[in-house]
């Protein structure tokens, strides 16, 4: 474990690099410390996440798996993500919520009233064991991914 030094009181303490980015990026779930190596895998992902958030991702890869069970799951930018024809969506585990990502414009609007009480941002939504994005609604949104993908592909 990697520590850094700290003042304090005339004596000199350390704290660890995940103390440090606690620090400097409140509500970021640190899945595992800075310095490991990233996961290879969805599983592997899910092996660090806590047990909560964990059984949650892991019903909606079952469900991102079957809406569209040609793609490929693969990590990109150190999140599970499922890639056919192009990316379809990314999903991650932060300190108090999951997230979802890569929904795109077209897709925003199509269910705007369904998104509504999960929108984070520009394609991003977030959701908890206890709020959690309907199964249903999530099969929707990776089948137009799906969708749009292939028209982007074919052109």
């Amino acid at each position: 474990m990697v520590h850094s030094p700290m003042v304090g009181d005339g004596e000199q303490s350390y704290r660890t690099q995940r103390e440090i980015l606690k620090e400097h990026r409140p509500g970021l779930a640190v899945m595992a410390p800075p310095e490991a190596v990233a996961p290879k895998t969805i599983d592997e992902y899910l092996e660090r996440v806590p047990p909560g958030f964990r059984t949650l991702l892991q019903r909606l890869r079952k469900t991102i798996r079957a809406a569209a069970p040609d793609a490929e799951e693969v990590i990109s930018y150190r999140m599970p993500a499922f890639r056919q024809n192009g990316m379809l969506v990314y999903f991650a585990a932060f300190k108090d919520h999951c997230s979802l990502f890569g929904v795109s414009n077209q897709v925003r609007r199509k269910f705007s009233v369904e998104l509504k009480p999960f929108q984070a941002g520009k394609g991003t939504f977030q959701f908890t064991p206890d709020k959690p994005l309907p199964a249903d609604l999530v099969t929707k949104i990776v089948k137009m991914r799906v969708a749009e993908n292939a028209v982007r592909r074919s052109k």
